[in-house]
This record gives structure tokens, C-alpha cells and sequence, in this order.
């Protein structure tokens, strides 16, 4: 009698369907992008593909596990995991391991994972919780700073090394701001200003890097985004060599596995540019399907966060949104050209096994909130 009485509980199977189909579709393309480059570094065409399927489906059952716990049990543990952040973030600067010139990676013996990606997932966590804490009176200006207080300055720490995960981390704490807010006019004159430093880019650019507050290297990428043309063999070499491989796709593409530019030409193919890849195997017709299942993710998002039991839930639904559909629209911006460089990769699809672990966490977080909504008999 007691489990009839028990009320019936939702779990987003479309959600879970949709993760599974774009971390399976990520596997196929980074075998087709990887396995020219893995056959010559490695003797193993399927050298990338292995090692990310092993994290992706150890990260699907922890997901899966994750999913099944009460969101409010890991909550509690939010100030610890925003602290926590800081110090790995100054350990990675202190002694993590520089790969290309930056330091990104901590590492252990032969294990490695970049705290950037924690940091995320820590700061989704914190700010939903504060937020829920402020309630009504987070429309104030004191707590609208208090909140950008504590975001931006570990979204400083991570963009000194990492610009694309710092701007991903302060988008997180816009977009988490801009929903539990009912003043709403801040945040479109912010959007305004954004659109104006991107038009301003070029000259805004050399005046930040002659007061020292951009470094030589991010300067150059702005150069090279201007006029990519101008540095074929230098910084343009990348950008150039993604747009001939998503400008000879057409509509239909070459066919699966028929890339030509991932034949040495675009480097680290299966990384950040994969989606210049798709658009060259799958053309037009491919890149606008993979961009309609991601969008079909935000809608079940949206629809997991308005339907939320409490306030902490729906902000850890939007949290996790943002960070998907910010890193999302910068890998496409980056790889068409619309936006400098900044070195992001496709959620579910490039290559990297901490982002697929994190994000997996992050859908176990999604997924435990809707678990939590009760139907209606």
C-alpha cells in the first residue's frame, strides 16, 4: 500500500538519449579526425578514440550514479568546493605541467586533468546556492556585486592562463544572475557593451596590451582573426586550413571519413576544430543537425529548470545550460572565424578526457534534478 501511496517520479529519458547520442557521435568523428595523425604518432588509428571512449563511459555510469542522489546532499559541500577551486588553480600555476607554452594540467604519476574544468562545475554549485539563500533580495545592487564578486576573480585567475574557460566561467554567473533577477536592463547594456568590444576589437586590443593587461600571444590572435589571411603560415595557418575544410563540404559533404584537411593540414583535428571536420564529411546538412540536438539539450534544459522542485534545483539546471550553450556558441564562433582563437572544445565531440568527465557530471546534476520532479497523478 506504501508504494502505491509513493508519488511517481519524473527522469528525462529524451536528455539522457541526447547525451548518450552526442558523446557516441563525438566518438565516430574523433576516429574519422584522429585516425591519419594516430596511425603515424601512435601505430593505432583508433589511439584518441580508445582512450576517450574508457573516460566517456566511466564518466556515463558516474554520471548515472549522480543522477540518483538528493542535489541538496552535494550542495552542502559548495563553499568547500569554491575554496577548493582557488587553491587548485594556484597549484596549476605553480606546478602544473605546461603543454604548448601554457599551464593548464595538474598531474599525478601518469595522471592528469585540468582544474579549469572543476572549477566550473564548483562554481555552478556555489552560486546556485547563494542565490537560493539571497532569495527576493538578490535584485539588490549590494548582492548583484556580491555575487559577480565572487565569480570574476576565480574567472580572473583562470583566464590569465586559459581565456576561453575564464569568459565560459563569468558567462555561467551572468547567465545564473540574469534568471533569478527581475531587473533585467544591466544585463542587456553588458550584452551591448560585449557586441561593442567584439566591433572594437582590433584597436581596443593594442591599447590593453600597451597597459599590459593582454598578453603578446592573445594580442597576435586578435590580429590573426582580423585578418587571418595576412598570416597564412603563422597564427592564421589553423583558421585558414578550418575554413577550406568547412567551405569544400558543400551541403552533404565528402562522406564520412573523406576529409582531406584532417590529412595534417588542420592541426589537432579531432581538439577544437572537429567541427570543421563535420562540416567537410557531413557539409552543411550534418553541422546544422548536430546544432539542432544541441538545442534540443537547452529545451529539455529549460524544461528540467522551469519544472524544478525549489529554486536550487532550477538554478543548477541553468547553470549547467549556460555553460553548454556559452562553450557551444565559442567553438562554432571559433572555428567559423566570427571570434579570435580561444582554444574551446565541442562539448560531447572534441576530444579531452576531463571535459567529458565533468560535463558527465554536470548531466548526472541535470538529470538528479529532474528526477526530483514529482508528476501529477
Amino acid at each position: 500500500m506504501a508504494k502505491k501511496n509513493r508519488p511517481k517520479r519524473f527522469y528525462d529519458y529524451s536528455l539522457l538519449f541526447c547525451i548518450i547520442f552526442l558523446s557516441v557521435f563525438g566518438l565516430v568523428m574523433i576516429y574519422s579526425a584522429s585516425s591519419y595523425t594516430a596511425q603515424l604518432k601512435y601505430n593505432n588509428a583508433g589511439y584518441f578514440m580508445m582512450r576517450q571512449l574508457k573516460i566517456g563511459a566511466g564518466g556515463l555510469v558516474l554520471a548515472l550514479i549522480i543522477s540518483k542522489l538528493d542535489y541538496h546532499w552535494y550542495a552542502k559541500f559548495s563553499m568547500f568546493a569554491y575554496l577548493l577551486s582557488y587553491v587548485l588553480m594556484i597549484a596549476v600555476t605553480l606546478v602544473g605541467k605546461e603543454v604548448n607554452g601554457k599551464k593548464r594540467w595538474l598531474g599525478v604519476g601518469s595522471l592528469s586533468f585540468q582544474p579549469t574544468e572543476f572549477v566550473k562545475i564548483a562554481l555552478i554549485i556555489f552560486l546556485a546556492v547563494l542565490i537560493t539563500r539571497m532569495g527576493a533580495s538578490v535584485n539588490t545592487w549590494k548582492n548583484m556585486a556580491r555575487v559577480m564578486g565572487f565569480a570574476l576573480p576565480i574567472a580572473g585567475i583562470v583566464a590569465a592562463n586559459n581565456l576561453s574557460s575564464g569568459i565560459i566561467i563569468a558567462g555561467i554567473a551572468f547567465v545564473m544572475l540574469f534568471v533569478a533577477c527581475k531587473k533585467q536592463w544591466p544585463f542587456y547594456a553588458c550584452g551591448g557593451l560585449a557586441i561593442l568590444t567584439v566591433v572594437t576589437a582590433g584597436p581596443l586590443a593594442i591599447f590593453l596590451e600597451k597597459i599590459k593587461l593582454l598578453k603578446p600571444y592573445q594580442l597576435s590572435r586578435i590580429h590573426v582573426w582580423l585578418s587571418p589571411e595576412s598570416y597564412p603560415m603563422d597564427g592564421g595557418y589553423q583558421v585558414l586550413q578550418g575554413l577550406y575544410a568547412i567551405g569544400s563540404g558543400g551541403l552533404f559533404g565528402k562522406g564520412l571519413g573523406e576529409s582531406i584537411q584532417k590529412m595534417g593540414f588542420v592541426p589537432e583535428a579531432q581538439n577544437d576544430m572537429i567541427f570543421s571536420i563535420i562540416c567537410e564529411e557531413l557539409g552543411l546538412f550534418g553541422a546544422v543537425s548536430i546544432i539542432l540536438i544541441f538545442l534540443f539539450m537547452i529545451y529539455r534544459f529549460m524544461l528540467i529548470a522551469n519544472n524544478a522542485p525549489d529554486l536550487l534545483g532550477a538554478l543548477i539546471v541553468v547553470g549547467v545550460m549556460a555553460h553548454i550553450a556559452i562553450q557551444v556558441i565559442l567553438n562554432i564562433a571559433v572555428v567559423t572565424n566570427t571570434i579570435p582563437n580561444t582554444g574551446i572544445t565541442l562539448p560531447f565531440i572534441s576530444y579531452g578526457g576531463t571535459s567529458v568527465l565533468f560535463l558527465m557530471m554536470e548531466m548526472g546534476m541535470v538529470l538528479g534534478v529532474s528526477n526530483q520532479i514529482r508528476l501529477e497523478r
